[in-house]
């Protein structure tokens, strides 16, 4: 579906977000969907293109406002956790709560490993800017805030003892919210590379959890679980109200 303005303003569709984009690429840059397998070649100037109805998608054309901030919190809690330590005993879950839950709110934020902490803030900006331009801001934070609580609720009942501190499993709950609606859902499957990068991403994240104790496996493997239906369901009702 192709609209024209002016003769340069031309735009399609992408199926999968409803996100306006540039016909002369071959995947939506805000969600990954491949749109065709070559660009379209540009019209004559004697041909006339009809104008379709859009949908205002403004998010999609907006930075990820809601995934810059929670990264730029975790690197602020970084560096103030190395100048002041007792941060971190606060704010961290480590052992039983004793009524302190606003730990599961503060937990994702926290970090005593400089390694983990990279690992976590990168893959949290990649997928969540990718969710959060796909699927909107509300969505993307409301995603953040399921996985980081139930994954900080699942630590506390089956860890032993439960210690949880960072955003591994709000990261895995961001890739399994993307990744899964191109793997279970209707259309065309992910490129082989950016399956490839999902699946060794993911790895890499739990692989941290094998080796650094704050980074919890419990809350990792919640957050990714959370995020499968949770992102099919999303890009269903997305398809439902673009009428795809």
């Amino acid at each position: 579906m192709v609209a024209m303005g002016s003769g340069a303003d031309l735009f399609v569709v992408c199926k999968h977000c409803g996100s306006e984009v540039s016909p002369y690429v071959t995947e939506c840059p805000y969600c990954g969907n491949r749109i065709r397998r070559r660009a379209p070649k540009l019209p004559r100037p004697d041909e006339r293109v009809p104008e379709p109805h859009r949908e205002p998608r403004d998010w999609a054309a907006s930075r990820p406002w809601v995934s810059l901030a929670l990264v730029a919190a975790g690197a602020v809690m970084y560096i103030l956790v190395h100048a002041e330590p007792r941060i971190y005993i606060q704010a961290a879950i480590l052992g039983p709560l004793h009524g302190d839950w606003w730990r599961l709110l503060t937990a994702p934020f926290v970090y005593a490993s400089g390694g983990y902490a990279f690992v976590a803030l990168v893959s949290l900006a990649i997928f969540g800017t990718a969710i959060e331009r796909s699927r909107g801001p509300v969505f993307a934070a409301g995603l953040f805030l399921a996985a980081a609580l139930a994954g900080g609720l699942v630590e506390l009942a089956l860890g032993q003892p439960p210690i949880a501190a960072g955003a591994n499993g709000a990261a895995l709950a961001m890739l399994t919210a993307w990744l899964s609606p191109q793997l279970l859902g209707p259309g065309e499957r992910p490129e082989a590379p950016e399956l490839i990068g999902s699946v060794a991403v993911a790895a890499l994240l739990f692989a941290v959890s094998a080796v650094i104790t704050e980074a919890s496996w419990l809350a990792g493997l919640t957050g990714a679980l959370i995020g499968i239906p949770l992102g099919v369901g999303a890009a269903a009702l997305s398809r439902e109200r673009s009428g795809l």
